[in-house]
């Protein structure tokens, strides 16, 4: 299992050395969720924030546009490189259009699903992407409860990605805890985000990354 702590639960007044611990305690990417107050009732971070994000970690930037005008937000994000930007699939008008921005400013491109929304809605794109994002809690704020039904959600979307990409991954987004991880593996998730379970952990960063792992 592959480890994204969202750096929406970490200490913005200590944030860079926040990144560099998480980055120390094994996690594979940081997840920057990036809000605008209208897609969703919650404004976060923008590209100054993030930059010094980048500069701070050593592993992969994954981040998650929850905006209205994503191309305008792509375009924002883009010259930091990230490993990942993911879009919601519900926002986009034209998500291949923007698929194909994404990966030809050389980075992988993925789609978000909110919790109502079925995998089926994103068949015929799966071939163009490298992640599907599934939120297990509504978007907009941490430190929600999970969303059980994201499991089958997950085993759906899983069959799909062995149909038409098998080289897609999944992430899971919310209330992800040592609860739930197994029955998350087992539909077939491979990168799970925690924020509040990272970085509230009682005995730590690394402790909390290692029993998700």
């Amino acid at each position: 299992m592959l480890v994204a702590p969202s750096i929406l639960s970490a200490d913005f007044g200590n944030l860079a050395n926040e990144v560099k611990a998480i980055c120390e305690a094994g996690c594979d990417l940081v997840h920057v969720d990036v809000m605008d107050g209208h897609f969703v009732p919650n404004l976060t971070i923008g590209p100054v924030v993030v930059s010094a994000v980048a500069k701070a970690t050593t592993k992969p930037l994954d981040i998650h546009l929850m905006v209205e005008n994503n191309s305008f937000f792509v375009d924002l994000f883009a010259p930091l490189k990230p490993g990942y930007i993911s879009f919601h699939i519900e926002e986009e008008k034209h998500p291949h259009r923007l698929i194909q921005k994404i990966r030809s400013l050389g980075i992988k491109p993925a789609l978000t699903l909110n919790p109502h929304t079925p995998p089926e809605a994103i068949e015929f794109l799966l071939g163009d992407i490298d992640m599907v994002l599934l939120m297990s809690v509504n978007p907009g704020f941490g430190g929600q409860k999970f969303i059980p039904s994201v499991i089958e959600r997950a085993k759906r979307l899983k069959a799909l990605i062995k149909k038409h990409n098998p080289s897609c991954l999944i992430e899971i987004d919310g209330g992800v805890n040592d609860q739930n991880l197994n029955q998350l593996r087992e539909a077939g998730v491979d990168i799970v985000v925690a924020g509040s379970y990272v970085f509230g952990h009682q005995a730590g960063y690394k402790a909390a990354i290692d029993s998700l792992k």
